[in-house]
């Protein structure tokens, strides 16, 4: 049985983002403060911070100082869009948005539409993502720093 009184989630289903990306951006914010997670994606939206690639880096270049690495900027503002709705959720629970911590980045592959075209159709990149995030006590962290 969870608790659910410390936590909040949010869900964005057949969101038109590469799930490939969705699945690498999510690694990367998985087990990060709610804050420093928004700041890593507005990174990627003005160009400053790549994303390092750890899988589907296949014939791809690197980024100055990173190794493999790209800007994934649409779902970086798809995410981010899930992450402030997110934190509105938490706070309309009554948590305190500075101790949030994203326990759960889910990205799977949703369904595949189709998109109309001149010469024929083609298939369109869809992908499902659940967030979670739970409120960090400071004591425990303190307790667990003394032992």
């Amino acid at each position: 049985m969870t608790n659910t009184a410390h936590e909040a989630s949010v869900r964005g289903t057949g969101l038109p983002i590469s799930p490939k990306m969705s699945m690498i951006i999510c690694e990367e914010i998985r087990g990060k403060n709610l804050q420093s997670a928004k700041k890593i994606l507005q990174n990627v939206l003005t160009m400053k911070k790549p994303i390092a690639l750890r899988r589907f880096h296949k014939d791809l270049g690197h980024k100055p100082g990173m190794g493999p690495a790209r800007y994934p900027v649409n779902a970086s503002k798809q995410i981010l869009q899930l992450l402030e709705s997110l934190e509105s959720n938490a706070e309309n629970k009554g948590l305190n948005k500075d101790k949030l911590m994203i326990c759960v980045a889910i990205a799977n592959y949703a369904e595949r539409r189709w998109h109309s075209g001149r010469q024929r159709r083609t298939r369109i990149k869809n992908a499902h993502i659940e967030i979670k995030v739970i409120e960090e006590k400071q004591e425990e962290k303190k307790e667990k720093s003394k032992q």
